[in-house]
């Protein structure tokens, strides 16, 4: 299999893992067959499975460059991952299901981390993505990043569009008392008393994860992630 040949076929796979679940009811076909917690547990290993098969392929596609990485560019991802990485902890099991990783019904009495943003883990992967566009001018790369960055920003509005579907009338004090990225009801102190500890925890944690991702860098994608 020559390096093309691999990296388009790992990307299609991906993409099609999630688009085609969604067709003929699938999804809930396998759901119903499994049980939720099951198939999103083998989902989930499927998509990291498939997005580290679609790295790796990126790498070993034939270099075509688009522009040259300059070592300025690097800092780029490392400026922007701690914030992927808190928004990524901080969405995962949002309670409001109109989002990735989002679980349960919404509550706008108690919106949680939803207030702060209702798709972190969509901004979360466009962070990711769209930083690491800077340091890799490659056509293979470009491809990767680029279309994480479209999918993720794109989706945003696709979700929201479904929210107004499905909520209805209710629709109204969803849109209110979510954004998709606002820092004001860190200024709220009933908004604070309510997910103070809470998010504390998952920032820390974030920061952690990045620290780790930071230093795993150059061991697991060969890449050192600071200018030589």
């Amino acid at each position: 299999m020559t390096g093309w040949t691999e990296y388009a076929l790992a990307l299609a796979l991906f993409v099609a893992s999630h688009f085609v679940p969604r067709l003929g009811g699938l999804r809930e076909t396998l759901i119903g067959a499994v049980g939720r917690r099951a198939y999103f547990s083998l989902y989930g290993l499927l998509s990291l499975a498939l997005l580290a098969w679609v790295i790796l392929a990126a790498g070993r596609a034939p270099y075509v460059e688009l522009w040259p990485q300059l070592p300025w560019t690097r800092w780029v991802p490392n400026l922007a991952m701690p914030l992927a990485m808190v928004l990524l902890t901080c969405g995962t099991g949002l309670r409001q299901p109109f989002t990735l990783g989002g679980r349960k019904a919404f509550d706008p009495a108690r919106p949680g981390f939803a207030a702060v943003s209702r798709h972190p883990l969509f901004l979360a992967l466009a962070l990711w993505a769209g930083a690491h566009l800077a340091p890799n001018g490659d056509l293979a790369h470009v491809i990767l990043f680029g279309s994480f960055t479209v999918m993720a920003l794109v989706a945003i509005p696709a979700f929201d569009a479904r929210a107004r579907r499905v909520l209805g009338p209710e629709a109204a004090a969803f849109f209110r008392t979510t954004r998709v990225l606002s820092l004001a009801p860190l200024s709220d102190p009933a908004w604070r008393r309510a997910n103070a500890a809470g998010l504390v925890l998952r920032c820390a944690i974030g920061l952690l994860l990045w620290l780790a991702l930071l230093y795993l860098h150059t061991l697991v994608i060969g890449v050192a992630p600071f200018p030589a």
